[in-house]
C-alpha cells in the first residue's frame, strides 16, 4: 500500500497543533469545560492521526512508552488525588490551592486538580494507544496453521 504524500503533510502540521489544543484544555478543564478527559480524547486523535499516515510504526516512533504504562500511571496518579485528602483527614477528593512565585516568570497558581485531571488524561491516552496497537499489530500469517495455502485455493 503507498502512502499519502498529502496525508504525511498535514498529519505533520496538524499532529502539534492537536496536541497544543489538548494540553491547553487539560491547564484549564478545572476553571473552564474541558479537562482531563477532554485533554486526553484530543491528543489521542492527534496519535490517531498519525497511525493513520503511518501505521504503528509511527505511533511507536512518537510515544516511546507502553500503553499500558501510560495509563497505569494514570490511573495512580488519580488514586492519589483521590487517597490523599483521606489520609490527611479531610473529605474525599477535596483539592488545595497553591500560589508558587517562578523566576523569569511570575506567579502560578496550582490546583490539585489539575494532578487529577492530568491523571485521566494519562488513562485515556493509554487507552487510545493499547486500541491502536491491538489494531495495527500485524498477525504472523506464516505461522497461522489455519491459513489457506495457495496450493488449497
Amino acid at each position: 500500500m503507498r502512502r499519502s504524500l498529502i496525508l504525511d503533510v498535514v498529519v505533520q502540521i496538524v499532529f502539534h497543533s492537536t496536541l497544543l489544543l489538548g494540553i491547553f484544555l487539560l491547564m484549564t478543564g478545572h476553571n473552564r469545560p474541558g479537562g482531563g478527559f477532554v485533554g486526553g480524547l484530543v491528543v489521542g486523535a492527534g496519535i490517531s492521526l498519525r497511525y493513520l499516515s503511518g501505521g504503528i510504526d509511527e505511533v511507536r516512533r512518537t510515544v516511546p512508552f507502553r500503553p499500558w504504562t501510560i495509563q497505569g500511571s494514570g490511573l495512580m496518579l488519580s488514586a492519589t488525588t483521590v487517597v490523599v485528602p483521606v489520609i490527611a483527614g479531610r473529605s474525599v477528593m477535596e483539592h488545595a490551592k497553591f500560589d508558587l512565585h517562578l523566576p523569569f516568570y511570575g506567579a502560578v497558581h496550582i490546583n490539585t486538580a489539575q494532578f487529577f485531571d492530568l491523571g485521566v488524561a494519562l488513562v485515556v491516552i493509554g487507552t487510545i494507544l493499547m486500541l491502536l496497537v491491538a489494531f495495527g499489530e500485524t498477525m504472523p500469517s506464516l505461522n497461522n496453521p489455519y491459513r489457506r495455502q495457495e496450493s488449497d485455493r
